[in-house]
């Protein structure tokens, strides 16, 4: 195998799959990333099992078919010192050298024969769904995916789709967040992507693309790239019993004066107590040892008053995810679960009970 290409073209490549290499273990083939050329393309492949990427680069030259593998951390720590110029790939014997100018690299390869097979779309079922709604959609519910919750099936997105529409849900069992879009063509089914790929998929598609699912794999393709995931085994909770069927309230409130307020007050302790009047609102820390204080004069037009205590964090991570001037807040009593909507999504968050 052999061939010559531009520093910054396979840099990108190669930095891309780095999340989808086994770290832990450099002995293992899955630390290494796969690359062949083929008919004047180069096929890069990377993957730990549960998570995979394939990439397709034709911008190369002096090609002579065959494939390698070669650790993909020392491959890109190698092309990132070297400068943006013309690289010489090679294969002699059983290790790929690296050349450009008068450096030479010389790095050991594994048998490319046993690389593992990822998996592709054939025979899945195609997402209805255009890849900017899809990533939209999970973007927004992303910050309430938990980590190492012991309910694994916590630790992903579940996609629900529904007769009429699909919901892109997620909690860490403090707030759950839900993205809705129209359901038009798509069959009824749920699945559970890990938030590792949750996040890898908004980094590495940005056009159209197919999405592809079973049972067990997710599958995202365009021209370029393959990805896939393997999908979380298990039965997400009944998110749905905690929507709330009414609410007593349901504020119009402008982001930007709410996102300026929280942040004035939570500098030193993220803990925050909103109590809400007829003409005000006023936010302060829950932090015992400090104080800190601040007061948005708003006419509400409600008969009481009434307060939420949260996690600041809670609400900022939805005010970051919404596109409009104002959003609502929704609830119906001080100390019960919360409300927050912006056009197709919302957040329900558990407050911090306090003593009245």
């Amino acid at each position: 195998m052999k061939f010559v290409i531009t520093k910054n073209i396979i840099e990108n490549v190669i930095s891309s799959m780095q999340p989808f290499l086994e770290k832990k273990d450099a002995s293992s083939i899955t630390s290494h990333i796969y690359l062949e050329t083929e008919n004047g393309k180069l096929i890069l492949k990377a993957t730990d099992y549960e998570i995979g990427l394939e990439s397709h680069i034709d911008n190369i030259t002096e090609s002579i078919d065959g494939k390698a593998t070669t650790n993909g951390s020392n491959l890109l720590g190698i092309i990132k010192r070297l400068k943006n110029e013309e690289i010489t790939f090679e294969v002699v014997t059983n290790n790929i050298i690296i050349k450009q100018n008068k450096s030479t690299f010389k790095l050991p390869m594994y048998d490319a024969n046993e690389y593992p097979t990822l998996k592709k779309a054939d025979n899945l079922k195609k997402l209805d769904i255009t890849t900017l709604n899809f990533i939209n959609s999970v973007r927004r519910i992303t910050p309430a995916i938990d980590n190492n919750n012991p309910k694994f099936e916590l630790n992903g997105a579940l996609i629900d789709i529904k007769s009429s529409k699909i919901n892109f849900v997620s909690t860490d069992t403090r707030r759950l967040a839900i993205s809705h879009l129209q359901n038009i063509n798509n069959e009824e089914s749920q699945f559970i992507i890990p938030k590792k790929a949750i996040i890898e998929i908004q980094k590495l598609f940005l056009d159209e693309a197919n999405i592809n699912y079973d049972d067990t794999n997710l599958v995202i393709s365009n021209e370029k790239m393959t990805f896939f995931t393997k999908l979380i085994n298990g039965k997400y909770p009944d998110y749905e019993r905690i929507i709330p069927q009414s609410l007593k309230y349901n504020l119009s409130l402008p982001k930007n004066l709410l996102v300026e307020s929280i942040k004035l007050v939570t500098s030193l302790f993220s803990n925050i107590k909103i109590t809400f009047n007829s003409t005000s609102i006023v936010f302060e820390s829950l932090d015992e040892d400090t104080e800190s204080k601040t007061q948005l004069d708003i006419n509400l037009n409600i008969d009481k008053e009434f307060y939420l205590a949260v996690n600041a964090k809670y609400l900022l991570d939805f005010l970051s995810m919404t596109n409009n001037e104002n959003v609502s807040v929704g609830f119906n009593e001080s100390n019960l679960p919360f409300y927050l909507e912006d056009e197709k999504f919302y957040t329900i968050v558990m407050p911090i009970v306090l003593e009245k």
